[in-house]
C-alpha cells in the first residue's frame, strides 16, 4: 500500500518550460484500469479525480484535481518540496523532489507515435522498476531539463532528460491500476507568482508515503 501512495503521488507532478515557453493552463482527462480486486474502475476515478488542471510557470508548478481524495499539489523548485492535499488532512504533506524510490531501467523513444490536440508526438517508453510509464509529447511545447534536475521523485528528471518537452498524454501501468491522461485542452496565461505560493496558514508536515 505504501508504494502505492508513493505512485499516485507522483503521477500528478507536472512541467513548466524555459524562454519562449508554455505558461497557463493544461487540462488532463484521466481513466483507471483497476488491478486490485477490491477497488473498482469508479473508485479509483472518485479518489483520484477524472480531470486534472494544471497551471505551470517557469520552475513551479500547481495541478487541482477534482479527485475525493487527491485535491491539489505544488512543486515550486526553490525548495524542491512537492506538496500534497489530500482530503483527509488538514495538512499538506511535502516530499523531498531530490528522492525517488524508483528506478529507470530502459527508455525507448518512438518518433511520431501520436497527434494530441493539432501537436504530432512522439512517444517516450520508461521501464522501471515499479511499472512502465509512457509519455506522449511535442518539441513545441518546450521544457528546460535543467530547471528540474533536482526533481528526482516520480523519474520526472529522467523524463524531462529525454523528452525536453511537456507531455500531452501519459499512461502509468503500475502493480494497482493503470492510469490513462490526456490533454484536451492548452490554455497560454500569464500566472502570478503568487498563485504559487501555499495558502494562507497552510500547516505542512513530511509525507509518510
Amino acid at each position: 500500500m505504501k508504494h502505492t501512495l508513493i505512485l499516485i503521488l507522483s503521477l500528478f507532478t507536472a512541467v513548466a518550460s524555459w524562454a519562449q515557453s508554455f505558461e497557463g493552463e493544461i487540462i488532463y482527462a484521466n481513466t483507471y484500469k483497476s488491478k486490485a480486486p477490491n477497488v473498482t474502475d469508479e473508485q479509483w476515478s472518485s479518489m483520484m479525480g477524472n480531470t486534472y488542471n494544471y497551471y505551470i510557470k517557469g520552475a513551479q508548478y500547481k495541478s487541482v484535481a477534482n479527485g475525493q481524495l487527491v485535491q491539489w499539489q505544488l512543486y515550486r523548485s526553490a525548495d524542491n518540496k512537492l506538496h500534497s492535499k489530500l482530503a483527509n488532512s488538514e495538512a499538506a504533506f511535502w516530499n523531498d523532489g531530490g528522492v525517488n524510490e524508483d528506478t529507470v531501467l530502459k527508455s525507448e523513444i518512438k518518433k511520431g507515435a501520436v497527434e494530441i490536440l493539432g501537436y504530432k508526438c512522439d512517444e517516450l517508453t520508461l521501464t522501471c522498476k515499479n511499472g512502465v510509464q509512457k509519455y506522449y509529447y511535442s518539441s513545441k511545447l518546450a521544457v528546460d531539463p535543467k530547471l528540474y534536475v533536482n526533481h528526482k521523485f516520480g523519474n520526472w528528471y529522467d523524463m524531462l532528460m529525454l523528452t525536453k518537452s511537456m507531455p500531452l498524454k501519459m499512461i502509468v501501468d503500475a502493480p494497482q491500476f493503470s492510469m490513462e491522461s490526456v490533454a484536451t485542452a492548452v490554455k497560454p496565461a500569464k500566472l502570478e507568482d503568487k498563485f504559487f505560493e501555499l495558502p494562507a496558514g497552510m500547516q505542512t508536515q513530511k509525507s509518510p508515503y
